[in-house]
């Protein structure tokens, strides 16, 4: 494994301006608004799926709707994406396998999790990956977070323990959902790893015929049941096309622009939506425990999205009128170089 260029330095600082590019930096602080931004929307769409999904389920198997939910996806990604897996080459095939594998993992490990555990921890266990992947990242590549991003895992974690932490329990359950959680941080980790200079287009579709294939050969030996109702039909379209192949999607696109630590805070907000939802939509109560989890999550994603930005802004400052004044590299950073020839880790 060779070690990317910058590592061992914080990721999700400032980046130091060029000479002349002070005229720039309002436009260049919004553009680094976006991809966090977008990643917001996935997460809102993701929280949807939750009360949505367990409505669902009343009347379908778990392994029935992944099964249905990921095979309609890989479908709709194989036709309408066509043009780009034809333009995708060997090695976007293969990672995007490789993801697709990770995510099918993760998510038959956590519903196994959730059949077995308490609902209580359920939520608070799953969000331990906000934790694992900074740690993955650091493992892997000696990628260090910035301390605005350590503190909004620090936040994130304190927010989803208040959220739907009321005790532990050490048993099978808890494993599976154990398991889960680190399934899913090695995705945001490999994803942000392989996405830059690949088309997020074919890496997501390519994720997605795979979760296809292997959500349907699990589901296949008892059968694979279909709803008998439009509304739940319905439901499965969204599920697989706007929060599965669509979320993917402008996930894959986003992750190739930020580090993976200050993505997995922001997609932390996920159960905030969800709750959010279930309170509008389906009128469960709303509890001290949703306010302030709710409240600290929030707070973890503005903390990881406007420190770049202030930072950036001292540093602008700092450089003078005509940004050509040396900037101490101690405040400066380097993302890693995550380019199409990276070596494998």
């Amino acid at each position: 494994m060779s070690e990317p260029d910058g590592a061992g330095a914080p990721l999700g600082a400032a980046v130091a301006p060029d000479a002349g590019a002070h005229g720039d930096s309002g436009r260049s602080a919004a553009a680094s608004l976006v991809p966090g931004a977008l990643l917001l929307v996935v997460a809102l769409v993701w929280g949807s799926t939750f009360p949505m999904t367990k409505d669902v389920l009343t009347r379908m198997g778990t392994l029935d709707l992944l099964a249905l939910r990921f095979a309609l996806a890989g479908l709709v990604s194989g036709v309408a994406l066509l043009p780009a897996l034809r333009r995708a080459d060997l090695g976007t095939w293969w990672r995007g396998v490789v993801l697709g594998l990770v995510y099918a993992a993760a998510q038959v490990t956590q519903t196994l999790g959730i059949d077995r555990a308490a609902a209580s921890v359920s939520g608070f266990i799953t969000a331990l990956y906000v934790v694992g992947t900074p740690l993955l990242a650091w493992a892997l590549w000696r990628v260090r977070p910035a301390r605005s991003t350590a503190l909004g895992v620090v936040l994130a974690l304190t927010g989803a323990g208040v959220l739907g932490l009321s005790g532990l329990h050490a048993g099978a359950g808890e494993a599976l959902l154990l398991a889960g959680a680190v399934f899913y941080s090695f995705h945001v980790v490999l994803l942000g790893r392989w996405s830059t200079g690949r088309s997020a287009w074919a890496l997501a579709a390519i994720q997605m015929m795979t979760l296809g294939v292997a959500h349907v050969l699990i589901a296949l030996p008892g059968g694979i049941a279909v709803p008998d109702r439009t509304g739940d039909w319905t439901a499965v379209v969204y599920l697989a096309v706007v929060a599965g192949l669509g979320a993917l999607v402008v996930q894959s696109w986003a992750q190739a622009r930020m580090d993976a630590a200050r993505a997995v805070v922001i997609m932390a907000l996920e159960p905030v939506f969800s709750a959010v939802f279930s309170v509008t939509l389906y009128h469960e109560p709303l509890t001290w425990r949703l306010v302030v989890g709710g409240g600290l999550i929030l707070a973890a994603s503005i903390v990881v999205e406007l420190a770049p930005v202030l930072a950036r802004g001292r540093l602008m400052r700092a450089a003078g009128p005509d940004g050509a004044e040396p900037v101490p590299a101690a405040l400066t950073t380097s993302m890693p170089d995550r380019s199409e020839g990276d070596p494998l880790p």
